[in-house]
């Protein structure tokens, strides 16, 4: 199928400037900024008063399949990532089984192959049990290593210094790592289940999982992966020291932020209750806009949703019992477009940081730009088409969101994987 998109801003490599996209066979064949002949396309778009976009990556999904899929499955969630102008996802091993070897890997790409509508990779999960063998395991099969520092949504825990010293010692694909410290979650979970025997009430849940158990696990990461030299990523950062800390660390090592964290604090726990409880925790209003600085001076590197479906009733409860993970892979691009237009980053900017970064970090080499000859991944947004979130609009399974009420500025009218119309 050829298309062809005319009159559109494009918006790629630092640039934004008005001009056509054609696409032939899956990839992009001419970037001009005049239109182009419309003749012999299969289909031609005028999209004056667009954005165009390369796909968005979004490195960070639980995609809940397979095991999980009550909550969602790879079907409806890459569904929903595409309404969302998502046309990558890398999703975490925590499933049922978890992805923590050759056959569970394959497992998921099989599943992904026939249900998923963008393209899809997959993390090798490291556990005590596997950190030894990680290096014989075919690498191609898997985009990244997730470490997990403290315990979170299945059980995943890793740390202990001997199965940790060998994952950084001997991957091959950057290691993401969840940082919070194991020992200090551990004594705060203990405390609140002798004061509150039924449930603690949700105000607390970044008392349990504080600022001090990140920046701890952090320094911990990255002093291991300077000793390797290993390829680092800080998954969900939700602290103003986190940022400083690996701002001032070697250039292997970077951040991703979470929409999350830049939306909500801890004060929204009255407005929201359990449905922004995650893992990290929300933290105070200072963190959050000290991440939103982040974002202008460059100290973040990539967007990841954390994308975690549960269903309403999963998330009833308080801190202790009320499951952990928000749904945001739908809206992460409208979220970071509005912060855009607050003037927090330019279009361009958020380009690098969803599209660009993640290619580049993940060896995506034929991806996350709009250049000629790569694949024609990409992303037409309305930036003059307000629209109010409603339950009816939520295309992930789980039926709910944090943003319910909430009016974007920007709108996604069409998505495109390899040029055919995923959205």
């Amino acid at each position: 199928m050829s298309l062809l998109i005319q009159h559109t801003t494009i918006v790629s490599d630092g640039n934004r400037f008005t001009g056509s996209v054609a696409v032939e066979g899956g990839k992009i064949t001419c970037v001009s900024p005049t239109p182009l002949p419309e003749e012999g396309f299969d289909e031609v778009v005028n999209a004056t008063g667009t954005l165009l976009l390369p796909g968005v990556i979004d490195t960070h999904v639980h995609f809940r399949d397979p095991g999980l899929t009550h909550k969602g499955d790879i079907a409806t969630e890459s569904s929903a990532a595409a309404a969302g102008g998502v046309t990558t996802a890398l999703d975490m091993p925590n499933t049922l089984p978890q992805t923590i070897d050759t056959e569970t890997l394959l497992e998921k790409a099989h599943i992904a192959a026939e249900k998923s509508v963008i393209r899809m990779g997959f993390y090798l999960g490291a556990t005590k049990e596997n950190a030894a063998r990680l290096a014989e395991i075919d690498s191609s099969l898997y985009c990244g290593i997730k470490v997990f520092l403290g315990a979170s949504t299945g059980n995943m825990l890793l740390d202990t210094n001997e199965p940790l010293a060998e994952v950084f010692h001997k991957a091959h694909k950057p290691v993401v790592a969840h940082c919070e410290d194991q020992s200090l979650l551990s004594v705060l979970y203990k405390n609140a289940r002798k004061d509150f025997p039924n449930d603690a009430p949700i105000a607390i849940h970044s008392d349990l999982r504080p600022a001090a158990a990140c920046v701890s696990a952090t320094r911990r990461a990255i002093a291991l992966a300077e000793r390797y030299g290993t390829r680092l990523h800080i998954a969900h950062v939700s602290t103003a020291e986190e940022l400083d800390l690996i701002a001032q660390a070697a250039k292997h090592i970077t951040a991703e932020v979470c929409p999350t964290y830049l939306l909500f604090c801890r004060d929204d726990y009255a407005r929201l209750g359990t449905r922004i409880k995650c893992n990290p925790a929300v933290k105070t209003a200072a963190d959050r806009d000290a991440l939103r600085r982040g974002l202008a001076d460059r100290r973040i590197y990539t967007i990841g949703t954390d994308h975690a479906p549960h269903r309403l009733h999963e998330k009833r409860g308080g801190a202790l019992r009320a499951a952990s993970g928000i749904p945001m892979v739908q809206f992460s691009l409208p979220v970071m477009l509005d912060l855009a237009a607050q003037g927090f980053l330019t279009y361009e900017h958020l380009v690098e940081l969803m599209c660009h970064n993640p290619a580049d970090l993940f060896g995506m080499n034929d991806r996350g730009y709009i250049r000629t000859g790569l694949a024609a991944d990409l992303v037409l947004i309305n930036p003059h088409s307000p629209w109010t979130l409603t339950p009816n609009k939520i295309v992930s399974r789980c039926g709910w969101s944090p943003l319910e009420g909430h009016t974007f500025r920007h709108r996604v009218l069409a998505t495109y994987v390899g040029g055919k119309r995923a959205y």
